[in-house]
């Protein structure tokens, strides 16, 4: 009777064991899971500007990819996603005012299209939550075929009863500098003592 009882215990044990390994196993599988959206004539808005004026005018985006992990929980629904893009920078056209001059501006060698028209790139490398459906995005942002660390903050749109964000909205500002970039030497052909130095971008992505 006790050799018995002692290879229930045994069976139970080795039992209780195995579905607990199971368990974390799928867990695990599942919390690796992503679901990527590619999103097909997608454009950016940008502007240049030093504060009292500003240029703006928008591109056209492609290779954009969202990558967003499965949550299994009610946090954050885009935490740990990742994206990436390009912008075509002979596609930059002016928004306002004389369209055709401020667009051979921004189209001005130099500026953005360099040598090998290289796009302007960007890929997540860190994502930071900062309040509800509020992000941080880390990452390489690439112009000229020169990539900078640069900061971005992204804010997740969803209705009120839903757990999945259907829209995402990206901006942030960068500073040309960092590239090298003297807007107005290579605009206006003059530099200033308060430099034409702040891009920036928004961005407003359908996830749905």
């Amino acid at each position: 009777m006790k050799n018995r009882i002692l290879l229930v215990v045994a069976l139970l044990t080795v039992l209780l064991i195995s579905g607990f390994a199971t368990s974390a196993s799928t867990a695990t599988t599942k919390e690796k899971k992503e679901e990527t959206k590619a999103v097909e004539n997608q454009t950016i808005n940008m502007f240049v500007t030093h504060g009292h004026c500003s240029t703006p005018f928008g591109g056209k985006v492609t290779d954009l990819e969202v990558a967003i992990p499965v949550r299994m929980d009610a946090g954050n629904p885009l935490e740990g996603m990742r994206i990436s893009f390009a912008v075509d920078p002979n596609s930059f056209r002016a928004c306002r005012g004389d369209e055709a001059d401020l667009t051979a501006r921004i189209k001005t060698k130099g500026v953005f299209i360099g040598d090998g028209n290289e796009n302007i790139t960007f890929r997540t490398t860190n994502v930071f939550v900062m309040g509800v459906d509020w992000y941080q995005i880390n990452g390489m942002l690439s112009i000229k075929g020169v990539e900078k660390e640069v900061k971005l903050f992204a804010t997740g749109i969803r209705n009120a009863y839903e757990s999945m964000s259907t829209e995402l909205v990206l901006q942030g500002q960068v500073n040309l500098f960092d590239w090298g970039i003297d807007y107005d030497k290579l605009v206006n052909g003059k530099s200033l003592d308060v430099p034409t130095k702040w891009l920036y971008l928004n961005m407003k992505v359908e996830l749905g």
